[in-house]
């Protein structure tokens, strides 16, 4: 294996990574802002407040993107295991 395809496949690695954790990321992202904003709204200060939205907010969207991530997954792995003949050459 040459430099460039490590770097190739190091690169299409992190992409799929990215991908695939983007929409949990960013609806975390989203209703932790929300629940900041609402504790800043109403002066309430505690600190467990954040943690219930967002554990319920993450089993949904898990719920909704799965199909898309195993989707995503599987089809970067099928990618791997049908390139290693061409990668031990």
């Amino acid at each position: 294996m040459t430099p460039e395809v490590v770097t190739e496949v190091g690169r299409r690695a992190i992409e799929t990574m990215l991908l695939v954790s983007g929409p949990m990321l960013g609806i975390s992202l989203v209703v932790g802002l929300l629940v900041s904003m609402f504790q800043a709204m109403t002066q309430i200060n505690e600190a467990t407040l954040t943690f219930v939205p967002k554990i319920l907010a993450l089993f949904v969207a898990l719920l909704l993107f799965f199909p898309w991530m195993i989707g995503v997954l599987v089809s970067f792995m099928t990618g791997m295991l049908l390139s290693i003949p061409q990668y031990a050459h």
